[in-house]
C-alpha cells in the first residue's frame, strides 16, 4: 500500500531576533504566535478546523513547558486541538514536522501546522549545586543557632550563576562545547581559518542580497508590547569582511583553534511554522499546495563529531531516490558553524570517510555550492535551535517555487542538519 502524499500548503516566520546579552522583547510562545496568527488568517480554513499543532522547542521557558499546547490555545484553536511539543535539540521543528507527516500517512490527521519555536536570549541563569544545596540546608535548619552557623559557611562564590545556555551546548556524553565538536572537524579535515571566514562572509552577503531583493518572503513582521516593529532578521552584517573576521579569537579552543563568535551561528530567537495536508484536506478546503515531502531520514553518529550529521541523514535518501549530490536542484544545510557544512561538503569528497562511516564504494563527490544555502544560513540569520530545522525545510521551498516561477525546471531539494548529541536529520520535499 503506497503511503498517503503529504503536502505543505503555506508556511511563515518570524524575524530571527539576534540575543543582545539580555532577555529579548518576545517569549517564545509569544513569537510563535506572532508568526501563526499572520498564517492562519490567510488560510482557507479556520483554526479549530486544525487536527493538531505541534511545536519543536528546544528551551521551554517554565511557564511554557507544553509549549505547542499553550500557543494552539492562544492561536485560537480551541479546547479540541491537541497541541504537543516535540525536542530533538536542533531539529526539533524538522521533528515537527516529520511527526505530523507521519500522523497524516497513518491516517490519523488531515490537517497540521507544524514548527519551530525558541527564544534563546530568554534562557535562564541558574543556581549553582553549591547554592542549592546551602539553601535545602538553611530552610531544612530548625533554629536560630542553626541557620547562623550555615550562615558562617555561605561564600560568594556560591552566588555566580550557572549560565543555562551554555549547559544546554554542551554534550554532556562527549563532555564538549558543540563549538569544540565543529573544532574536531576543522582538524579532521583541514579546514583553515580562512575558510571559515570566506563562508561566513558569503552567508551575510547572500542573506543581505535576499533581503534587498525580497527572497525571503517567508518572514512576516512582529510588534512588541510597546509597538516597536521588526520587519526582518536583525543579525545580519552588511559590513561582514575578511578583515573584520579576521580581528575576532577563537572562542572554543582559545590556544589552537580557529572557530570565532564569527564563523559561528548566532544565538537567536525566532519561530517557524507550516501548514501540513493530505490530499483529502487540499480537496477539502480548496488549498494549493507549494510542494510536498518525499522522504526524510534521521541518523545517529559521534557525539563529537556531531556536525557531519546531514552527511549520515541526506545520503540513505539519496541512495533510496538514486540522486546524487548534485542531481538536486538546491540544498539547505543549517550553518551551525562555517567549519561543520565545511566538513559535510568535504565528508562526501573524502574516498576513506564514505567508505568507513557510509558504507559506500566511491565518495559522493563534490557539491555544487550555488545551489547550497543560496540566500544564506545560520551564521547570518542566526540559529533558534528549536526553530532551525522548520525554517530550513520552508525556505528549501520558497527558493524551489522561485526558481520554477522564473522558468527553470527546479523541484527537488533536500534541506538537512546537524544536532547536539551526535544525530543528523534531512527531508526531500519537492514543487507540485
Amino acid at each position: 500500500m503506497a503511503s498517503k502524499t503529504v503536502y505543505i500548503i503555506d508556511g511563515a516566520r518570524t524575524p530571527f531576533l539576534k540575543a543582545r546579552n539580555k532577555p529579548g522583547p518576545f517569549s517564545a510562545g509569544d513569537l510563535a504566535v506572532a508568526a501563526g496568527k499572520t498564517l492562519l488568517a490567510r488560510q482557507a480554513f479556520a483554526p479549530d478546523e486544525l487536527d493538531e499543532v505541534i511545536l519543536g522547542c528546544a528551551s521551554p521557558s517554565p511557564d511554557e513547558v507544553n509549549v505547542g499546547r499553550v500557543v494552539a490555545l492562544r492561536l485560537g484553536c480551541g479546547d479540541k486541538v491537541p497541541g504537543w511539543t516535540v525536542m530533538r535539540n536542533c531539529a526539533s521543528g524538522m521533528q515537527a514536522l516529520d511527526s505530523a507527516m507521519v500522523n497524516i500517512q497513518a491516517g490519523r490527521a488531515n490537517l497540521v501546522l507544524a514548527g519551530g519555536v525558541d527564544a534563546l536570549s530568554r534562557a535562564p541563569l541558574l543556581l549553582s549545586d553549591a547554592m542549592v544545596l546551602w539553601l535545602s540546608g538553611f530552610y531544612a535548619a530548625r533554629s536560630l543557632g542553626q541557620k547562623a552557623a550555615l550562615l558562617t559557611k555561605l561564600k560568594l562564590s556560591y552566588f555566580a550563576p550557572v549560565i543555562a545556555i551554555m549547559k544546554g551546548l554542551t554534550d554532556p556524553y562527549v563532555g564538549l562545547l558543540m563549538g569544540q565538536t565543529a573544532e574536531n572537524l576543522a582538524q579532521r579535515f583541514g579546514i583553515s581559518r580562512a575558510e571559515m571566514d570566506a563562508f561566513s562572509v558569503r552567508s551575510h552577503q547572500r542573506v543581505v542580497r535576499a533581503q534587498d531583493q525580497g527572497g525571503l518572503e517567508e518572514v512576516v513582521p512582529v510588534y512588541d508590547a510597546e509597538g516597536r516593529l521588526y520587519a526582518q532578521d536583525d543579525g545580519v552584517r552588511r559590513d561582514s569582511s575578511m578583515e573584520n573576521l579576521a580581528k575576532l579569537k577563537p572562542f572554543f579552543d582559545r590556544k589552537y583553534g580557529n572557530i570565532t563568535p564569527g564563523n559561528s551561528s548566532q544565538i537567536t530567537d525566532g519561530a517557524a511554522w507550516l501548514i501540513l495536508a493530505s490530499e483529502e484536506a487540499v480537496a477539502q478546503h480548496g488549498l494549493t499546495p507549494l510542494g510536498r515531502i518525499v522522504d526524510s531520514e534521521w541518523a545517529g553518529l559521534d557525539p563529537a563529531q556531531m556536525g557531519l550529521g546531514p552527511v549520515h541523514a541526506a545520503t540513505p535518501i539519496l541512495q533510496r531516490h538514486g540522486l546524487g549530490l548534485n542531481d538536486l536542484d538546491a540544498w539547505e544545510i543549517n550553518e551551525a558553524f562555517a567549519a561543520q557544512v565545511l566538513g559535510c561538503i568535504a565528508a562526501w569528497k573524502d574516498a576513506a570517510y564514505c567508505k568507513a562511516q557510509l558504507g559506500l564504494d566511491a565518495p559522493l563527490g563534490a557539491l555544487d555550492e550555488d545551489k547550497l544555502n543560496v540566500d544564506g544560513g545560520a551564521i547570518a540569520l542566526g540559529h533558534p535551535v528549536g526553530s532551525s530545522g522548520a525554517r530550513i525545510v520552508l525556505h528549501l521551498l520558497q527558493v524551489l517555487r522561485r526558481d520554477t516561477l522564473a522558468g527553470s525546471q527546479a523541484r527537488r531539494g533536500i534541506a538537512a542538519i546537524c544536532i547536539g548529541g551526535g544525530q543528523g536529520g534531512a527531508m526531500l520535499v519537492e514543487t507540485v
